[in-house]
C-alpha cells in the first residue's frame, strides 16, 4: 500500500517541479566550479609579477588592456594589473614568454555572466510558475495567492439539496420557527404588501450532532433556493484584509443569485467579541467581522431576498453587535431529542437497515437513551448493524442495539479482564446494592431495566434504569433518592464485607453533585434556606464563610442518606443475599426476573 502511494506521488508530480530540480542544482555546481576555479588563480602585484618574467618563470600571458592573466611554468595561474605597457613588451620578448593579446572594445567574459543569466534564468522561471498557478482554478477561489480574497463558500444549487423538513426527525419547534424564512424566500411581495420585514438572519444554537447543519440545509431544500456553505475559520488568513474580501465576495454572490441562504458554521470563529484579541481594532479577525456586520446590514428586503443562517454552541461568546436587531435577531435553539423526537430519529435511520422488528421496540430503545444527541442516534443504528454484520445475522435484533448503546455509553466489554471470585462476588453485592435501593424507594425512581456484572470500560459492573418519560422538573425526594441509589453500592460493601474499595468513586461523586445542586442552585437546604449561591468559572458568589457552610451541609446531607441506606439495605438482607447470588450465577438479569426473585410488584407504567 505505501508503495502505491509512492508510485502515484511520482506519476502526478507535474515536469516542471522536477525541471525547477534539476535547474537549481545545476546552478549550484556551476557557482561551486566557478569558486573552485577562482581560488586557483592567485593575484601578484606588478613588482612580482616583473620578478617572474625576469627569472624567467612566466610561459604564457593573456593580456587585455592593463589586466593580465599568465601561466607559470609550474603550472600556476596568476593574475596582475600593468602600469606603463610600452617596457613591459620588451621584457616578455626578451624572456621568451608568449604573449596573447586581446581587443578590449568587445572583450566579454562569458565566465562572469553565465553566473547572472542563471539567477535571472532561475527567477523568471519561479515568476511563470506563480502566473501559471495563479490562472489554474482553485478550491473555492481560494487556491492561489491571487485568488486569495474569494470566498471558499460552496454553493449548492436547488436541484442538488435533496435534503427537507421529512429528512429531519423531530425538532418541532425548530422547524416551526424556520417556516417563516421559507415562506419569505418563497412569497417575498406578501411581506412588501404589509411592509413586514423579515429577519434577515437566524442563529441555530444548540450542541454538536443535535442537526443544526441538517436543519440548514433542509431549509434551503425547502424553499428552493441557492445555498452556500462556509465555515468561520474559513474567513480567517494571516494577510491583513484577506477575510473582509472574502465577505465581500461572499455576500455579492449570494446577491447574485438571490433569493438564496448563506450558512455560516461554527460562526464564533469570526463572530467573537470585539477587544479580546491581541491586536486591537486592527486585528484581522476583528476586520471580518466587521465587514460581516456592515454586509448584514446592507439587505434590502424588497429587492434581494438573502437569508444569513449561522450556527454555534457558542451563543455566549458572540458580539452584541452581531445579534441585535436587524442581524442575527431570531435565534434558534436546537437541543437535545427529547423521547418522542428521540424515538422519531431512530425510525429515520432505521429505515435504512435491516431491522428485526419483532424484538425491537424502538420505543424503548429511545428510552434508554436520554442525552443522545442525532448523531449518537444514528451511530447507534449504524453500530448495530456492524454488530450484526460481524455475527452474519440476517436482521438486527434488540440485543445488537442494547450491546451498541451500552458500547457507546460504557465502553466495549472487556474479555481479557480476569477477576477473582472475590472481586465478582464484591461486584455482585455492589451492583446488588444499587438495584435493590432504586427498587425500595418510597417515591417513584426511573424503573429498573437491568443490572449486569460483566465488565465494560472502566467498570466491573452497571446498573441500568429507563426513564418511562421525560421529566422536567424534580421534587427534593426525588433527588434525595437518588442520592440514595447511588450509595446503595458502597452501602452494600460496608454491610457485607465490612470495608471500603475504590469502585464506589463514580457513585459519591454523584451523589455528591447532587446534594450541591440541591443547596446551591435549588434553594432545598433546612440550614442555607432558599438562596442560590451560584458560581462563575473563576468567581464564588458568596463569602468563605458561606463556602464553609456549603461543604458542611454537603457533608450532613450525605451521611443523612448513607446512613438511610445502610438501614434499608439490613432491612433487607435476605432480598440482598438473594440478588448477589443470582447475578454471580447469571451475571446479567433484566428487571422482570429481578421482581420475580424477590417478590416485588412490578411498577405500573405510566399512560399518556
Amino acid at each position: 500500500m505505501k508503495k502505491n502511494n509512492k508510485n502515484n506521488w511520482w506519476r502526478s508530480a507535474p515536469r516542471s517541479f522536477f525541471f525547477a530540480i534539476a535547474l537549481f542544482v545545476g546552478f549550484f555546481i556551476l557557482l561551486q566550479q566557478l569558486t573552485d576555479y577562482s581560488r586557483q588563480i592567485s593575484t601578484l602585484s606588478y613588482t612580482a609579477f616583473l620578478d617572474k618574467v625576469a627569472t624567467d618563470q612566466v610561459s604564457k600571458v593573456y593580456v587585455a588592456g592593463q589586466e593580465v592573466r599568465g601561466l607559470l611554468k609550474d603550472g600556476a595561474q596568476f593574475e596582475t594589473v600593468i602600469g606603463n605597457q610600452d617596457t613591459i613588451w620588451d621584457l616578455l620578448t626578451q624572456h621568451h614568454v608568449e604573449v596573447v593579446v586581446a581587443n578590449t572594445s568587445n572583450a566579454l567574459n562569458i565566465w562572469y555572466l553565465l553566473p547572472f543569466l542563471l539567477f535571472l534564468l532561475v527567477v523568471g522561471f519561479g515568476i511563470m510558475m506563480v502566473i501559471r498557478q495563479s490562472r489554474g482554478s482553485g478550491n473555492g477561489g481560494g487556491g492561489n495567492i491571487f485568488n486569495m480574497g474569494k470566498s471558499k463558500a460552496k454553493m449548492f444549487m436547488p436541484s442538488t439539496i435533496k435534503e427537507t423538513f421529512e429528512s429531519v426527525a423531530g425538532a418541532t419547534e425548530a422547524k416551526e420557527e424556520l417556516l417563516d424564512v421559507i415562506d419569505f424566500l418563497r412569497n417575498p411581495k406578501k411581506y412588501k404588501r404589509l411592509g413586514a420585514k423579515i429577519t434577515r438572519g437566524v442563529l441555530l444554537v444548540g450542541e454538536p450532532g443535535n442537526g443544526k447543519t441538517l436543519l440548514a440545509r433542509a431549509v434551503a431544500g425547502e424553499a428552493n433556493c441557492p445555498f452556500f456553505s462556509t465555515s468561520g475559520s474559513d474567513f480567517i488568513e494571516v494577510f491583513v484584509g484577506v477575510g473582509a474580501a472574502r465577505v465581500r465576495d461572499l455576500f455579492a454572490q449570494a446577491r447574485k443569485n438571490a433569493p438564496s441562504i448563506l450558512f455560516i458554521d461554527e460562526i464564533d470563529a469570526v463572530g467573537r467579541q470585539r477587544g479580546s484579541g491581541m491586536g486591537g481594532g486592527h486585528d484581522e479577525r476583528e476586520q471580518t467581522l466587521n465587514q460581516l456586520l456592515t454586509e448584514m446590514d446592507g439587505f434590502e428586503t424588497t429587492h434581494a431576498p438573502v437569508i444569513v443562517l449561522a450556527a454555534t454552541n457558542r451563543p455566549d461568546v458572540l458580539d452584541k453587535a452581531l445579534l441585535r436587531p436587524g442581524r442575527f435577531d431570531r435565534r434558534v435553539d436546537v437541543p437535545f431529542p427529547d423521547l418522542t423526537s428521540r424515538e422519531a430519529i431512530l425510525r429515520l435511520h432505521a429505515a435504512d437497515v435491516k431491522l428485526d422488528n419483532k424484538s425491537v421496540d424502538l420505543k424503548k430503545v429511545a428510552q434508554g437513551t436520554p442525552g443522545f444527541s442525532g448523531a449518537d442516534l444514528a451511530n447507534l443504528i449504524n453500530e448495530g448493524a456492524i454488530m450484526a454484520a460481524k455475527q452474519n445475522k440476517d436482521l438486527i435484533d434488540v440485543k445488537d442495539l442494547e450491546e451498541a448503546r451500552d458500547k457507546m455509553m460504557l465502553g466495549k466489554e472487556s474479555k481479557t479482564m480476569l477477576l477473582t471470585l472475590e472481586d465478582r462476588t464484591l461486584t455482585a453485592y455492589h451492583e446488588a446494592g444499587h438495584a435493590l435501593m432504586g427498587l425500595l424507594q418510597p417515591v417513584e425512581a426511573n424503573p429498573l431495566y437491568k443490572v449486569t456484572i460483566i465488565p465494560r470500560g472502566k467498570t466491573l459492573g452497571t446498573t441500568h434504569s429507563l426513564p418511562e418519560r421525560e421529566k422536567y422538573t424534580q421534587t427534593k425526594d426525588e433527588m434525595l433518592a437518588d442520592v440514595m441509589v447511588s450509595l446503595g453500592g458502597r452501602a452494600a460493601e460496608e454491610l457485607v464485607f465490612n470495608k471500603y474499595t475504590t469502585g464506589a468513586y463514580s457513585d459519591l461523586r454523584s451523589a455528591s453533585h447532587v446534594v450541591r445542586n440541591m443547596i446551591c442552585y435549588y434553594g432545598m437546604s433546612d440550614n442555607l434556606g432558599p438562596i442560590i449561591y451560584s458560581q462563575n468559572q473563576y468567581e464564588y458568589q458568596y463569602s468563605q464563610k458561606t463556602a464553609e457552610s456549603i461543604d458542611e451541609e454537603v457533608r450532613v446531607i450525605t451521611q443523612e442518606c448513607y446512613e438511610k441506606t445502610v438501614a434499608v439495605l439490613q432491612a433487607n438482607r435476605d432480598k440482598l443475599e438473594k440478588l448477589a447470588q443470582a447475578l454471580l450465577e447469571k451475571e446479567t438479569m433484566f428487571a422482570a426476573e429481578i421482581y420475580a426473585l424477590l417478590g416485588i410488584e412490578p411498577r405500573v407504567e405510566h399512560r399518556f
